[in-house]
């Protein structure tokens, strides 16, 4: 099992490949409508094999984490009823059928996971789970900032105060072209182009699992940054599993 540190410091090798790759503002950077770069803009097609889905402020499904709080009832066999921790490796242990993956799923989809385990243990295989306490909520800081890593939500959290808990911007940086990646609706994953120049730029409030990418010249090297990850979307925990299996995906 990855650390979260160890996680995010492949996550900075690929950035330092992207940069490499990228130069100084190639054929391969994009500019917002108008020809100015940054700006509160959704980037769409620019970014062939990366697939980022329209931007939307709609809040999607509640995906479960590592350190969530849930209990597991099953009302036609109630003392299996369990309240169980979602482990660091996202998985959970229940009576009769032993660990069962938790992470990355959104509650219905934990709930008829469970049903079809207990379907061999049960004549009622009725499974009912609910959300006691979400653990905590994290985002990430990469790029051209003093100390980029996975920072922990306390309280509400806009994009400038995290690039301020990652020390600051570098002087290297473009802080009116910095990458917002969000997970949207259905697992899909969005992007905008925010500016976050201190006194002139947006408030962008944060959510859970935000990344947050600060470029160094022009937005050609976050193309090259997130072909290299774009199987995986940072959540906030660390699990490495088959993604075959459908059991999950290992994040980077």
């Amino acid at each position: 099992m990855l650390s979260d540190r160890r996680l995010f410091l492949l996550g900075l090798g690929s950035a330092s490949l992207a940069a490499s790759l990228s130069g100084c503002g190639g054929a391969g950077a994009m500019r917002a409508p108008g020809g100015i770069a940054g700006g509160p803009h959704t980037i769409q097609g620019g970014f062939p094999g990366i697939g980022f889905a329209d931007w939307t402020d709609r809040q999607p499904e509640y995906l479960l984490y590592p350190s969530d709080e849930i209990e597991v009832a099953t009302p036609t066999a109630a003392e299996l009823t369990r309240t169980v921790r979602i482990g660091p490796d996202g998985r959970i242990a229940l009576p009769l059928i032993g660990s069962v993956m938790a992470a990355d799923r959104t509650l219905p989809q934990l709930q008829q996971d469970l049903a079809a385990a207990y379907a061999s243990q049960l004549i009622r295989p009725v499974v009912e789970v609910t959300l006691r306490q979400a653990g905590p909520i994290r985002v990430w800081v990469d790029g051209e900032v003093r100390t980029p890593g996975v920072f922990e939500m306390v309280g509400d959290l806009d994009a400038y105060q995290a690039i301020i808990q990652a020390g600051g911007f570098a002087p290297t940086s473009r802080p009116d072209s910095v990458a917002l990646i969000r997970r949207g609706p259905g697992g899909s994953r969005m992007m905008r182009v925010v500016d976050l120049r201190p006194r002139r730029g947006e408030v962008v409030a944060l959510r859970r699992g935000d990344i947050l990418f600060v470029p160094r010249s022009t937005l050609g090297e976050l193309a090259a940054f997130f072909t290299q990850v774009r199987a995986a979307m940072p959540i906030g925990f660390s699990y490495s599993i088959n993604g075959s299996n459908g059991n999950g995906y290992a994040q980077f």
